[in-house]
């Protein structure tokens, strides 16, 4: 009986503790502001953590967003597998993605973790994707204007040499890749 009531004491007293330094830590992350953090450095780290995860589970990570929204900043995972996934996916990933994440990134403020599935707009970020989903509706978003405009809703005809290429109507366009901002199938 008294080993039961030592272990409770000392759970009890180790959850008051990291209630403190988390209280502490929120206390100083408000005092003394946080240090301008490249959206995509985040993202990049945040992969190279979330792929040997994702491929344990026998998942693939589609993409990683770390962005400022509506209701702060948010930092999303689109994972998916042959099958699709399921919310038990989504749960497990985040459970030990945030378990990950507290150890090895860096402070960089407050973020929302969201895992989702991509969904039918899912996002195109990995050369594979270009060849992958050849033949499909797709919208591309340039970093810089090409024929005078950033963004294009074509047929994706695949990607070779770093080029991606499309077909708008009767027009082929050739966008390199590394000027791609951002690209996904269109609904």
């Amino acid at each position: 009986m008294r080993k039961r009531a030592i272990a409770r004491f000392c759970v009890l007293r180790a959850t008051l503790e990291a209630k403190k330094k988390y209280k502490h830590k929120k206390t100083q992350q408000r005092t003394r502001g946080h240090k301008p953090v490249s959206e995509q450095k985040v993202a990049e780290r945040v992969r190279s953590l979330a792929e040997p995860l994702c491929a344990s589970e026998g998942l693939e990570l589609v993409h990683v967003e770390y962005q400022r929204e509506a209701n702060g900043r948010i930092l999303r995972l689109y994972i998916d597998k042959p099958d699709g996934i399921n919310l038990n996916d989504c749960a497990g990933v985040s459970r030990q993605m945030g378990d990950i994440l507290d150890v090895n990134l860096e402070d960089i403020g407050p973020y929302s973790l969201e895992v989702t599935s991509p969904g039918p707009a899912r996002p195109l970020a990995k050369h594979e994707d270009f060849e992958k989903f050849k033949g499909s509706r797709v919208k591309i978003k340039t970093s810089r204007p090409f024929s005078g405009q950033k963004n294009f809703t074509g047929i994706l005809r695949g990607i070779s040499g770093g080029q991606v290429n499309l077909q708008i109507g009767e027009e082929a366009i050739v966008i390199p890749y590394q000027d791609i901002s951002k690209a996904r199938l269109a609904e």
